[in-house]
């Protein structure tokens, strides 16, 4: 079998990697819920723990969420490997939404919750991490990629 989706795999490992490392960077460095002002009312950096899904959902009961984020984990997996050659910008989505489900499922799995720290004031934004970003930024690589591979054809009668 020929190994296929290089982007995908280097695309999942670097997300997960900086996922990791500013997650381990915001436990030793920041007292948990004291914000960090980096652009005062604007933007802090402050350590919060979440025990549901993205934006504080399903905050009471969210135990189900590390089976989830294992199940799409593996399902992404499985998909890089056993299905076929994507587009780049599909290869890219795909793989930063497993390294933000990895990233976030990890979490999960050892403590519990999940560790958000980026904070937009500004717009009084739910805290944050960078898995959930990736797994955003993902999303917006897979509406790209799709409208790559729609036909010249359709693309001009739309």
């Amino acid at each position: 079998m020929k190994f296929k989706n290089h982007l995908f795999w280097i695309a999942a490992l670097v997300s997960l990697l900086l996922d990791r490392l500013t997650k381990s960077w915001v436990v030793q460095n920041l007292t948990l819920n004291e914000p960090w002002a980096l652009l005062p009312g604007i933007f802090h950096l402050t350590y919060v723990t979440n025990p549901g899904a993205a934006f504080s959902l399903f905050r009471e009961g969210g135990g189900w969420l590390r089976w989830l984020s294992l199940i799409v984990s593996l399902g992404l997996m499985a998909l890089a490997l056993l299905g076929p050659h994507f587009i780049r910008w599909e290869q890219i989505g795909y793989g930063l939404i497993l390294g933000g489900a990895l990233g976030n499922g990890i979490d999960r799995f050892i403590s519990g919750y999940v560790v958000d720290f980026l904070e937009f004031r500004l717009i009084q934004f739910p805290v944050f991490n960078l898995a959930d970003t990736f797994i955003n930024v993902g999303i917006v690589c897979l509406l790209i990629g799709s409208f790559q591979k729609m036909p010249a054809s359709d693309r001009s009668n739309k």
